[in-house]
């Protein structure tokens, strides 16, 4: 019989070198997956660790902030007819009532429709001292007479005085009397001035009801 050839070196050492290729070619491919995995990074107490969002820098949170809304006086109305209206949502009709004639009225205490300072007078003494300057004022009523007075100047200074006394938290409502002048007391334009002032002087408490109705401003008008 023949015998068969035996195995040749070369057959052997090719097959013990295709099997190192393949475990080499095995041990890298698990070597570039275990690469690819990334290992999540942990915390001191055995958890993962997780990553926060970036910090938006300040100018970049204010370019996005939503608009502020719109104001209220901006947005449009549309305002209801008074057809449109339900009976109960309608105003309510305004009743007039004249208390006039009411004694007990606030009304009542207007008895003066107005009040003008017409003209001066340069009165002196037989000597010619002690002049002084007297104002003649007419007060017409609503009942249609009218009253004259004669005043001077402290006469009218005398009544401011008692009118803040009587009314202090109205002292604001009274106006001042014009300026004195030792110089120019007799002069034609400082007089003009000073009736001037005199007269809106007595419109101001003469016609104001809170005033009118006081004994001060009676005792003044009505003791001449």
């Amino acid at each position: 019989m023949a015998e068969s050839p035996p195995p040749s070196h070369a057959s052997e050492e090719s097959g013990g070198t295709s099997g190192l290729v393949s475990v080499s070619t095995t041990r890298q491919a698990v070597s570039t997956k275990q690469k690819k995995k990334k290992k999540k990074p942990e915390t001191a107490d055995g958890e993962p660790h997780m990553q926060q969002a970036p910090e938006t820098p300040d100018h970049e949170s204010r370019d996005v902030s939503p608009p502020a809304d719109t104001p209220p006086y901006w947005t449009r109305t549309r305002t209801q007819s008074y057809h449109s209206l339900t009976p109960h949502q309608q105003p309510h009709n305004i009743l007039l009532e004249d208390h006039s004639d009411d004694p007990h009225s606030a009304s009542h205490s207007c008895w003066a429709r107005s009040v003008t300072v017409d003209n001066y007078t340069i009165l002196t003494g037989p000597t010619g001292i002690g002049a002084h300057v007297v104002w003649l004022c007419t007060v017409s009523t609503l009942h249609g007479g009218d009253l004259q007075l004669r005043k001077r100047y402290s006469e009218f200074d005398e009544l401011r005085s008692n009118l803040i006394e009587a009314f202090p938290h109205a002292g604001v409502m009274i106006p001042r009397l014009p300026r004195k002048s030792v110089v120019s007391r007799f002069r034609p334009e400082f007089l003009e001035q000073r009736r001037a002032g005199l007269g809106e002087f007595m419109s101001c408490v003469l016609l104001n009801p809170e005033f009118a109705g006081s004994a001060v401003l009676k005792e003044f008008v009505f003791s001449g």
